[in-house]
């Protein structure tokens, strides 16, 4: 066993998490099935797997960095995956954003074939993981969570252990509710700063240290105002992060009307063909006519 790292998935979030570990010094080897993803942080010093099994076969652990329960299935237990390579009590660090059941399956197979899982979703995006400021959600069995976290400090300032396998994820879809309402709000009031002649640049600012201050206000009502763009996230992403949170409100039989008229929103704009922008194109929504300004 060495003090390599391997990580699963170089997509957008996978890529910025290898960055980093990379820039803070973590012998890092990387597999996706896209070439091209990996060659960025081959270029920054990480090393290049031909498989999953082969990126875990000399790693102390393995970060996983992909978008549904059955691609982690399949990269963890299908031909050529890490359970082929790794060693056993090899530690899996899932940052994937899945749901709760398929995690907790996840889990106890790995656990059968003598691998150790811990779910670490994450929140705050490709900027925090830039920054090593990402915040982490984790569920796992204690040992195995505090093995994890010394791992992803370079990627993290505040991780917190919620419980057993899929309590990570369960927490996850409580921060995508909060999130989603949030960008929606962002949105709304920046739709009506501008009908009503506000100079939405100062909003952040009147409201700084206020109620209604949040993340998301400073960070997004500038782009809401400015339609920027900029992927930092998707839309699509939030639907299935949302649908997530839907399955569990009926297995709970929780009532949330607000994120399901948020999940439809975004569901609208994911078949208006915006599903890959980033939640800044929430503003789609509200383009309309000109409206007359108020003085």
């Amino acid at each position: 066993m060495t003090d390599t790292i391997a990580l699963i998935g170089a997509g957008a979030m996978g890529g910025a998490i290898g960055a980093r570990l990379v820039a803070t010094g973590t012998r890092l080897t990387v597999f996706d099935l896209d070439p091209a993803k990996v060659a960025p942080l081959v270029a920054l010093g990480a090393t290049a797997a031909a498989s999953a099994a082969e990126a875990a076969r000399h790693a102390a652990a393995v970060i996983l960095s992909l978008n549904a329960p059955h691609i982690v299935r399949a990269a963890v237990f299908g031909p050529a995956g890490v359970a082929e390579g790794a060693a056993p009590g090899t530690l899996v660090i899932d940052m994937s954003s899945i749901d709760p059941q398929a995690t907790r399956a996840l889990a106890a197979d790995a656990a059968a074939m003598g691998l150790s899982w811990v779910d670490s979703p994450l929140s705050g995006g490709i900027p925090k993981a830039a920054t090593g400021e990402l915040t982490l959600m984790q569920g796992g069995a204690p040992a195995a969570v505090a093995a994890a976290q010394g791992i992803l400090a370079k990627v993290a300032s505040n991780q917190t252990r919620m419980g057993g396998p899929g309590a990570g994820q369960t927490t996850k879809l409580i921060n995508q509710v909060l999130c989603g309402l949030g960008f929606l709000a962002v949105a709304e009031a920046t739709a009506l700063a501008e009908a009503a002649g506000v100079e939405v640049a100062m909003i952040p600012q009147a409201l700084r240290g206020g109620r209604a201050d949040s993340a998301i206000l400073q960070e997004y009502m500038p782009r809401f105002a400015a339609r920027d763009y900029r992927r930092t996230g998707r839309i699509d992403n939030m639907v299935k992060d949302l649908n997530g949170a839907a399955d569990l409100a009926r297995l709970t039989h929780t009532p949330m009307p607000l994120t399901a008229l948020c999940a439809e929103i975004h569901r609208m704009l994911t078949a208006a063909g915006l599903g890959g922008e980033d939640q800044a194109a929430l503003m789609e929504f509200f383009k309309g006519p000109q409206k007359e300004r108020f003085e």
